[in-house]
C-alpha cells in the first residue's frame, strides 16, 4: 500500500518509485541494477536528512499529523504486553477518543491512557478525530485512580488537536472534567510519565498531560492552540497558519527550553511514519527508563518534585541561540 505523501516529501516518493521500478526490472529481466539502486538510495537518504534537518514549524505540524504516523493503539500493540482495555466513565458512555487500560511496559505493570484519532474514515468519526468529550477524560481519571489504588505507574500518550468543541461536550462539562484531571493528576500518588506522540494542543492535551516526566517526539508539536485556530483568531484567516506556527514556538527544542517537556525523543530518519517499529522501540526504552527512575523516588519527594516542576514551567521566556536537540 502506498504511503501518504506530504508536499515536501514528494521528491522522496519519486526516488522511491525509481528504486521500485529498477528492482522490478531486475527481477523480471534478470538485469543487474544494484549499483544504480545503491546510488539512488544514497541520494534518497541524503535528501531526507537534509529536508528534515531544516523543517519549518508548520512542516513539523504536518509531520505530526501525517496519516501514517503511529497512534496510541499502534504503540500499545507494539510494546504493551498483556494489555487489557477498560472502557466507560461509569457516568455516561465510552469515549473512543481516549484509550485506557492495564498492561506491562518493559516488564513494569502500568496503567495506560492515551488519545486515539483513528485510521480510516469510520474509525476517525467514531474517535471524534482524537478530540475527547468529558466522558473520555473522566474515563482516564477513573483508570488513573484505579492505578493509584493498586500502586501502578501511569503512562499517558498524548495526540490531540484539543477537546471536542461541540454543544454536547459543553453541556456535560468539558471544562470541569479537564480541570478536575489537572488537579487530580497533580496529587496522584503514583509516578506519571507522559509522551506527546503527535499533536498536543489546547486543553485536550492538558486533560492527561500532567506528570513527573513529559517526553516529546522530535517531530511532534505542543501548543495552547493549533496554528489554524491561532491564525483564525488573530488574523481572521487560517491561511496564515504557517506564520502562527512560527510565532507559537510549538516545536520540541523550544518546549524543552521553556521547561514544558523533559526530554526530546529522536525519531527515525524521515519521521516516525517511515519506520513505526523503530519508533516504538525507541519510545518503549525511554518510557521504561523513566518508570524505573521514578519508582525509586519516595512518594512524598515525588509529589514535591512534581509540584515544583509544574511551578517552574515557562520561567525561561527567551529562547537561546542554540536550541536542544534529541538525545541519542
Amino acid at each position: 500500500m502506498a504511503r501518504a505523501c506530504l508536499e515536501f516529501e514528494k521528491p522522496f516518493a519519486r526516488l522511491e518509485e525509481e528504486i521500485r521500478e529498477l528492482e522490478q526490472d531486475q527481477r523480471s529481466r534478470n538485469v543487474d541494477h544494484s549499483a544504480e539502486i545503491r546510488s539512488i538510495r544514497h541520494n534518497l537518504v541524503a535528501m531526507i536528512r537534509k529536508t528534515y534537518d531544516a523543517l519549518t514549524p508548520w512542516e513539523i505540524v504536518q509531520v505530526a499529523r501525517h496519516p501514517d504516523r503511529p497512534q496510541t493503539a499502534d504503540y500499545i500493540k507494539a510494546f504493551v504486553k498483556d494489555f487489557k482495555e477498560l472502557r466507560g466513565d461509569r457516568l455516561f458512555r465510552d469515549d473512543r477518543a481516549v484509550v485506557c487500560g492495564l498492561g506491562r511496559i518493559g516488564g513494569e505493570k502500568v496503567a495506560i491512557v492515551g488519545h486515539q484519532k483513528g485510521r480510516d474514515t469510520r474509525e476517525k468519526v467514531a474517535c471524534f478525530f482524537g478530540c475527547a468529550h468529558p466522558e473520555g477524560y473522566r474515563k482516564a481519571l477513573r483508570v488513573m485512580r484505579l492505578a493509584e489504588k493498586f500502586g501502578l505507574p501511569v503512562v499517558a500518550l498524548i495526540d490531540t488537536q484539543g477537546a471536542y468543541p461541540g454543544i454536547g461536550a459543553e453541556e456535560r462539562g468539558i471544562a470541569d472534567s479537564i480541570a478536575v484531571n489537572l488537579r487530580e493528576m497533580t496529587l496522584l500518588g503514583v509516578p506519571i510519565v507522559g509522551a506527546i506522540i503527535g499533536e498536543g494542543a489546547s486543553g485536550g492535551y492538558l486533560g492527561i498531560g500532567v506528570g513527573d516526566r513529559l517526553l516529546m517526539l522530535e517531530h511532534a508539536y505542543c501548543s495552547v492552540i493549533t496554528p489554524e485556530g491561532c491564525a483564525a483568531i488573530l488574523w481572521r484567516t487560517a491561511e496564515r497558519a504557517p506564520e502562527a506556527a512560527e510565532a507559537l514556538h510549538l516545536t520540541a527544542p523550544y518546549l524543552k527550553q521553556y521547561g514544558v517537556i523533559d526530554e526530546i525523543v529522536p525519531e527515525p530518519l524521515g519521521g516516525a511514519h517511515r519506520n513505526p517499529r523503530e519508533m516504538a522501540t525507541t519510545l518503549e526504552r525511554r518510557i521504561g527508563r523513566h518508570l524505573r527512575e521514578l519508582k525509586r523516588i519516595p512518594l512524598e519527594e515525588l509529589l514535591e518534585e512534581r509540584y515544583q516542576k509544574i511551578r517552574s514551567v515557562g520561567v525561561a521566556i527567551e529562547a537561546p541561540a542554540g536550541l536542544p536537540t534529541p538525545e541519542p
